[in-house]
Order: C-alpha cells, then structure tokens, then sequence
C-alpha cells in the first residue's frame, strides 16, 4: 500500500513534466481515469507522492471518498489517495470490484469534521474476502458479462432521453413560432382578435393599475432584429404585459423584524420547476408586503448564474406556500392579463426565448447577469389570446406525455443502477458463479501470501522504473494478476 502527495504548486520545476499526476476528480470510473496534470521527477523527489505502475489500484480515502480505479499508465497521485501494488496472488480485476463495494463502508465511519477521510490504518484493516484465484476469475468473468448487457441497456435508456429532451424542445420550437397551432389558425383566422388589439387592452390596464406612481409608458421593442411573426402575431416587451418586480436583500437587520415569512431564493426555482425543501424565512416591514407578496402565476425569473445555461430560469409560482415572498435575486413578473403567463413561460423556455435571455444578460466582459431593466426588455411574440390557449393546452398535453415517459426512464436508470449493485452482492457472497471442488482453496493462496510477504516485501521506488509494468506472475489475457 503507498500513499501519494502534492508537490509545492508555487515551484514551477516541479511541474509541467512528463510523468501523470491525479487528484480524485481525475478519476471518474473503473477504468475511466484522465489526468490533467503532470509532474517532473524533481517534484517526486521533493514530495511524499509516489511513482505506481501500470495497473496498480487506487482507492481514494479523502476527497472523494469511495473511488476506485486502475491506473491506466505508471503515474502519480495526491495525498488523497493510496494505491495498492505488486500482489501476484489476486486477480486484479476482482481485487477492482471488490473494493469497489467494500469501500463504500467508509463513507458512513469516516473521521473528520470538514472533509470526509480514512486513514492507512483503516484502509489496511478493510476485510477482502478471498475465493480460490480460478474463482476470482469466474467472478470477474460473469460480472463483465452481465455488465456489458447492462450498459448496452443503460445507453439504450440515455439515448431515450436525449430523444425525450430533443422532441420537448421541438415542441416547445414549434409553439412560439405558430407551427403548433397553424392548422387551428388558418381555420379560425377570421374570428381572432389579433395580438396589437390583446396588447392595446393591457396597455390600457396597465395604465390603469399603475395610475398615481409616477407611471412612464413602457417602451416598445425595436423590431429590426426580431423574426417576422404569424399573421395577427405582435412583438412586445415584458414590461408591457406586467409588472417586473425586485424583492428583498437578505440582511441582519431583518432577523429582528417582528414579521417573519418564508421566502423564495434562487435555489428554489428551476426551469419551470419550484424546489420547496429547503424555504427560509426573513424579516418583513409591513410596507414591503404588497411588493414583495407572491401571487398565484407570478413569472419568477433567476437573476443570476455562474453559468450561462442556468441564468434566467423561470417558473410559475404556484401558491405552494401562502403566505410567501421572493429575494432580490429573484425577479417577479406579474402579468396583467393572468392568462398570458403560462404563454409567456413557455417562450422563456423555449431554446429560443433561452437565446434572448443570454443576449440580454450578456455584457462586453464576458460575464451574464440580468437585472430589473434587462427583464423588462425581454421580447415576447405575442399571438391572439385564444390562439394562446390552445397553444398552450396542446403544449402542456404533449409535454405531459414526455414528462411521464422521461420518469419511466429515470426509474429505470436507477433499477439498473441497482441490479448493478445486485450483482455485485451475489459476486462477494458466493452466489453469482458455481464452485469447484478442484479450485485451490483460498486458505491455501493466504498461506502462499503470507510466505511470500515474510520473505522479501515488495520493492518499490520513488523514481520511474526503467520497466512500469511490474512482474505479473501468469498474466492472463482479461488484464493479469493484480
């Protein structure tokens, strides 16, 4: 068993030269391990990192806590980790999956207050359970068997997914473009009301409901860039189908308002998704209540996100929770007509409505971020207020469809996930492979290791070997002994 270490990252000697080395997020399975650093034999020398070859197994005992994986090449590895080397008893493979399951114990008796970890010790105390060698290898042999059935299962299942993800944007394409409801249109035409009519009415009521607060009519968007539309269709900006709304600045101050109510943040609200596990409570002045109160089909839109993907995310309120109001980082739209909000939010989800909501959020620095005047800005394309609802009943039919079969495949990813584990357990208790009688006994092989171990410990060095690979007694084609 050999520890790892981290050579001082302010040397830039010891860097930068031609011998790999990983921290636990280099590894990301079995044998799936990418490492994106490398080391000089000067920082090996200068470090309590070691040089392991080829095969050896590293199980990760501090961040991280429960990787396993075969080093895919000699390298070297963090202080995170421990690697074991040169056993010519135990088959290598089984020795992988073994540990695999066994180390997962550790996460449930790790010590530490910060970070989760086990010591050597503890990892040397771990109990292996030890078959016959010509067992272990039928072990490994019918988990591998069964395992590449199950993951040509498991791709079948993620590329439903994609597909389920693909139509629902198609979907979602196809509504705010007017192809959805071309047919109901062309039909109906004649009778609709057309979108610059719906957006005079709100107009209208929205000077009305603004009256006396220093009201500013809002402004029109500027169309030379905007799509062309479906007949009776009309451009308009958020700020003239409702009111944008900021909300409250979490501060000390407040913990000792009288008036405590649960309040939204941005960890609540997803796209076209409320997560309520997790709701706080703030303080609240009597005369923010009118402003920062949710109501039923309030438009909440994220303010800001590290990643370009997540900014701007929106969702419905749904009046879960009453009474409830929302941070400063969450922007509140509340709609005019009430009826435009579900139409409204399925735009904004649209890969298209997503497109204006990044142009918004962009600034010349490279960083997004969105704000009050940058919300308000937002381009809708407004269709005739029946034409909306059918849009959005023919939406929201389709997208139920996909939302029960994406939970099908989601429950059944995680049956694989644990038929997995199923086998495994069968593996290490005996029941997955029958037994030989003619097999040596494993009590035999311990006896053979001990001896082995008294007579001379394995010879390990610092420096890169001159051969990576160790001597593997009777290496084998499914990978050699371990």
């Amino acid at each position: 068993m050999v520890g790892g270490g981290t050579p001082d990252t302010k040397k830039p000697e010891y860097w930068d030269g031609d011998i790999p080395w990983i921290s636990s997020a280099d590894i990301h399975a079995l044998r799936k391990v990418t490492p994106r650093r490398s080391i000089t034999q000067l920082g090996i020398n200068s470090s309590a990192t070691n040089l392991v070859p080829e095969g050896s197994l590293i199980i990760v005992t501090r961040v991280g806590l429960g990787k396993v994986a075969i080093a895919p090449t000699e390298l070297c590895f963090s202080q995170d980790s421990q690697a074991l080397v040169e056993n010519n008893y135990i088959f290598r493979d089984y020795a992988l999956y073994y540990l695999s399951t066994a180390v997962q114990s550790f996460k449930h008796q790790s010590r530490g207050t910060t970070i989760s970890g086990v010591t050597k010790k503890q990892l040397s105390e771990l109990p292996f359970l030890l078959p016959p060698l010509n067992e272990q290898r039928r072990i490994v042999e019918k988990i591998e068997e069964l395992f590449t059935k199950l993951d040509a299962g498991v791709r079948s299942l993620k590329q439903a997914q994609a597909l389920l993800k693909s139509y629902r944007c198609s979907v979602l394409k196809a509504a705010v473009e007017g192809e959805l409801s071309r047919e109901w249109r062309e039909a109906h035409g004649d009778e609709m009301e057309p979108a610059s009519e719906l957006l005079e009415q709100i107009l209208r009521e929205r000077r009305e409901k603004l009256a006396g607060k220093k009201y500013k009519e809002p402004a029109v968007p500027d169309t030379s860039e905007l799509p062309t539309l479906p007949d009776g269709w009309a451009w308009a900006r958020l700020e003239q189908l409702g009111d944008v709304i900021g909300g409250l600045t979490k501060n000390r101050k407040r913990d000792g308002y009288p008036l405590q109510l649960p309040y939204l943040r941005v960890a609540n609200v997803y796209a076209n998704e409320l997560r309520l596990d997790d709701v706080e409570e703030i303080g609240v002045e009597d005369s923010e209540l009118s402003r920062v109160l949710l109501e039923d089909r309030d438009l909440l839109v994220v303010e800001g996100n590290g990643s370009p993907d997540q900014i701007g995310r929106v969702a419905l309120w749904d009046v879960s929770i009453s009474p409830c109001v929302h941070q400063n980082h969450l922007i509140k739209v509340r709609f005019f007509q009430t009826d435009v909000s579900r139409y409204a939010l399925h735009w904004l989800l649209s890969s298209e409505g997503r497109e204006y909501i990044k142009r918004v959020a962009s600034s010349t620095s490279g960083l997004y971020t969105l704000s009050l005047s940058k919300v308000k800005a937002l381009p809708i394309p407004l269709s005739p207020l029946k034409e909306q609802r059918i849009i959005v009943e023919e939406v929201e039919r389709r997208l139920s469809v996909v939302d029960k079969l994406e939970a099908t495949v989601e429950e059944n990813l995680k049956q694989a996930d644990a038929l997995r584990q199923s086998i495994l357990k069968l593996a290490f208790s005996g029941e997955l492979v029958p037994q030989d009688p003619d097999d040596e006994p494993a009590s035999v092989l311990l006896e053979r290791i001990r001896s082995e171990r008294e007579a001379a410990k394995p010879k390990f060095r610092k420096g890169r070997k001159s051969n990576a690979r160790p001597a593997r007694g009777g290496q084998t084609e499914q990978g050699g002994l371990f």
